[in-house]
This record gives C-alpha cells, structure tokens and sequence, in this order.
C-alpha cells in the first residue's frame, strides 16, 4: 500500500486500476455501487486521490480516469529501477494507417510506471479511443503479445495496417471497438491477415 494513501483509498484505488487494465475505466456510479457509497463520497475520493498524484482526471468526460505516467527522468531512481523504451512509428485510433514511421528515439521510465512491463512506445494519431483517455499524438506503452483477453485494449495488425482498439471476441466474429461514437466498430474478416500485436499498459501525454 501507498504510504500516501489510506486503507480505503488504496482500495478504491486498485479497483480503477484492475478496471483500467481490463475493461476501461469506470464512471463514478460504477465506483459509487462497487463500494456502497453516494455519487458525491465517491467524486470526493477521486479528487483525493488526484490531489495525491494517485489519478489523473479529465475533466468532462465521463469515464475520464487515468493513471499517471511517471515523467520521463534520469535522476532519484537507481538504474537498475528505469527502463529505457524506444518510440516505434505510429497507431491510428481511426481508422488503420500503415506503422512504418520510423524509430523516434528513448524515453526512460521508472520500471514500476506501467504494468504489465511494456516493450515499446507508439504515437497515436486520431481520436477513436478518446472514451478511454487515450487522445491524438499520445504515446502508448505497448507490451508484446500475441493473445488478449476479451475487453483488453490492444495493438492489432490487419492486412499489414496496425490500429489500436478494445477486443471484442464473439462466437462467429471478432471486432475491434471504438471508444468514441463518431467511429464504427471494425469487423475482422475471416480472411484477413490479423495478429494481436500486443496489449496496451498505459500512455505518456507531454504537457
């Protein structure tokens, strides 16, 4: 437990990081029901704990709920606790473009920032998975994988294109999900070149 927070906030704490990790981030009713308290306790504790450095909020969006990033630093933190992670080309959060951006540099990370431990970093471009806090020119950390869990954010590959989208396996058909209304769901064709690319664990957003 984080010595900055108390029993109850670090539980309230890891019930929106397990959410974000595996279906999204929760609205304030979910977290309300989930720990038996009003709207207005649980709005109080999310403020608490973005006071605390805890979250992060944004503001009017419902589902707005991140974890921070840690800024990228080459001091306080031991080498052997950081993390250096190339930025990789770039993900549509539209429609799929092709991946072939080149290698953009390093940024350096505490390793305990993100979880699972990512490989890699990509810039989004669009705004298809803003429901999640995931905006255009963020970078996304990225952890190799080649299955997913059905709900989880993913990097995918089709037909050579690389997007990112939430999974949705169903029994006769797989699809990409949006996370903004503006957009359609892709459908996976059966015939389509397709590959999990990896699962998304978390992003950085520069000031």
């Amino acid at each position: 437990m984080s010595p900055d927070l108390t029993p109850r906030q670090q539980a309230l704490y890891d019930f929106i990081a397990e959410r974000l990790r595996t279906e999204g981030a929760p609205s304030v009713a979910e977290i309300a029901r989930a720990f038996g308290i009003h709207d207005s306790a649980a709005h109080k504790h999310l403020r608490t704990l973005e006071a605390k450095g805890a979250l992060v909020l944004l503001p009017g969006r419902a589902r707005g709920i991140r974890l921070p990033a840690a800024a990228p630093s080459r001091k306080a933190a031991r080498r052997d606790d950081m993390i250096s992670l190339p930025i990789l080309g770039r993900v549509a959060a539209g429609a799929p473009i092709g991946a072939a951006a080149g290698h953009e540099g390093q940024m350096l990370f505490d390793r305990a920032a993100f979880f699972p431990q990512p490989d890699y970093l990509l810039r989004v471009k669009g705004d298809s998975m803003r429901d999640d806090g995931i905006l255009d020119g963020d970078l996304i950390a990225v952890h190799r994988s080649a299955v997913a869990e059905n709900g989880q954010i993913v990097v995918a590959r089709i037909d050579g294109e690389i997007t990112v989208k939430r999974l949705k396996r169903q029994r006769d058909r797989l699809l990409l999900l949006p996370r903004n209304p503006d957009y359609a769901p892709i459908e996976v064709p059966p015939d389509a070149d397709f590959a999990i690319e990896g699962l998304y664990c978390g992003l950085v957003r520069r000031a």
